[in-house]
């Protein structure tokens, strides 16, 4: 592309494009020239496709732009938008190449006007983060069979009855302490921190729970107050926090030693089931009444087995002797026999050894002898062998090319190392290589004569 943007082959005249190279190089540019921004409109034509992306328009009262976002992005978002959302997102600027359609390809959304709030809350939770607040060794275990749970949300509400009901329904054995707060509203933070730390120094609970209902993110902002969550850190019994619904995620929620969904959620992990412990109770007990009898069944009846087996133990030794004295006769009896036929046999095949030896003295002297001559042979052999070698060395020793080429010759290779042996081989202008004893030069060719006879 020359400097008035027009494309140009190599001869200077104009190239002709396919509508795919100029969609593609106005999608490059258009990437290029708008980085990452953050973009504020209204959703409109919102469709989920079954693939999981998001298509929609964004718009104002001036304009509107199509905007994607696809699954692996979607999926973080956090709320499924609707028609007439306002929204902020952030997105990169591009061009549909198939289409030829500029759109918005949507990295991040959220709603508009929390885009401060939400900035804010990854600052404080980063900070926090790298304080050690949200390190999982901190967490700490849950009491299996707590007495006394404590509440920290406002006596209004309806978390707290949901909380009641759920404890009352699954534990009603346990004592619940009610530390009230404010849960929305100017100074709330404060005053949820002070109910926290309040329940912390009197440590008259098993476990604290920190809840409220749902409701936008700036309803549930006290939540993400520093005060809060060191005070969840810092609090003496472990934390469990129940704010807001499922997708609803505060600062509290990393501090906590436990998260629960909802508040109702947060009783839940609080105290288990007083039926269920009473049945399972139970049904242990029974186990193990169950394993007693059939244990005292099988002990009695290996006491009337070792009863029936039990003999005097006078009778018993008399009866022992004599088996032994038995035993002993047959051993003398069997041992006396066999080791004097042994004996006569070892005696016998001695003799018809002594008579089958061979003379082996002879045999000895000529292999002594072989073995000197063969000696003298091989010494003859291999000084033959060297002489040999010592006259063969000094032959190739006059044939190497090496030796011509001390004595003041060159050998001379054209470009794919090749010897060259006539002028016909050579052409003008070509470069060879002048191979000299020490080295070698590259040499061009300025002309070629044959030989002149």
């Amino acid at each position: 592309m020359n400097a008035g943007n027009t494309f140009e082959t190599s001869s200077g005249a104009p190239s002709v494009l396919t509508v795919s190279a100029l969609n593609q190089a106005v999608a490059r540019m258009l990437e290029r020239s708008f980085p990452l921004a953050w973009i504020s409109g209204e959703i409109s034509n919102f469709t989920k496709a079954a693939s999981g992306h998001w298509y929609f328009t964004l718009k104002d009262d001036a304009a509107q732009v199509r905007a994607v976002m696809f699954r692996g992005r979607a999926q973080y978002a956090g709320f499924m938008p609707r028609e007439g959302d306002k929204v902020e997102v952030r997105a990169l600027v591009t061009l549909y190449a198939p289409r030829g359609d500029y759109q918005l390809n949507v990295e991040a959304i959220r709603r508009a006007g929390v885009g401060n709030l939400y900035e804010a809350f990854l600052r404080l939770k980063e900070k926090l983060n790298a304080e050690g607040l949200f390190d999982p060794a901190r967490k700490r275990p849950l009491a299996l069979f707590p007495r006394t749970i404590g509440i920290v949300t406002s006596p209004q509400a309806a978390a707290l009855r949901d909380i009641l009901t759920t404890l009352r329904r699954r534990a009603p054995h346990v004592r619940v302490i009610l530390y009230p707060a404010p849960v929305q509203g100017e100074g709330s933070a404060q005053k949820i921190a002070q109910a926290i730390d309040t329940a912390s120094t009197r440590a008259e609970c098993d476990v604290l729970l920190v809840c409220r209902g749902g409701g936008s993110i700036e309803d549930l902002w006290s939540f993400n107050e520093e005060a809060v969550a060191r005070s969840i850190a810092a609090c003496s019994m472990p934390v469990i926090s129940g704010v807001g619904h499922e997708t609803d995620v505060t600062i509290a929620d990393f501090a906590a030693d436990l998260r629960a969904p909802t508040p109702t959620a947060a009783a839940e992990m609080a105290a288990a089931p007083r039926a269920d412990w009473m049945a399972t109770l139970g049904a242990h007990a029974d186990d193990l009444t169950r394993a007693f009898k059939r244990q005292l069944s099988e002990k009695a009846q290996t006491l009337d087995w070792f009863s029936r087996r039990l003999v005097s133990p006078l009778s018993y030794i008399s009866h022992e002797r004599l088996k032994l004295q038995g035993l002993q006769t047959r051993l003398a009896h069997a041992t006396r026999a066999p080791l004097g036929e042994a004996r006569f046999s070892l005696s016998h095949l001695q003799t018809r050894l002594a008579g089958q030896l061979p003379k082996t003295s002879s045999a000895r002297a000529r292999l002594k002898d072989d073995a000197r001559r063969l000696g003298t042979r091989m010494t003859t052999l291999v000084s033959q062998r060297r002489q040999a070698l010592a006259s063969l060395e000094a032959q190739l020793e006059l044939l190497n090319p090496q030796r011509t080429l001390e004595r003041g010759y060159a050998m001379v290779l054209d470009g794919k190392g090749r010897i060259v042996r006539a002028p016909k081989d050579l052409h003008p202008r070509e470069t060879v290589t002048v191979r000299l004893a020490e080295g070698s030069a590259e040499v061009g060719i300025a002309s070629v004569q044959p030989t002149l006879e």
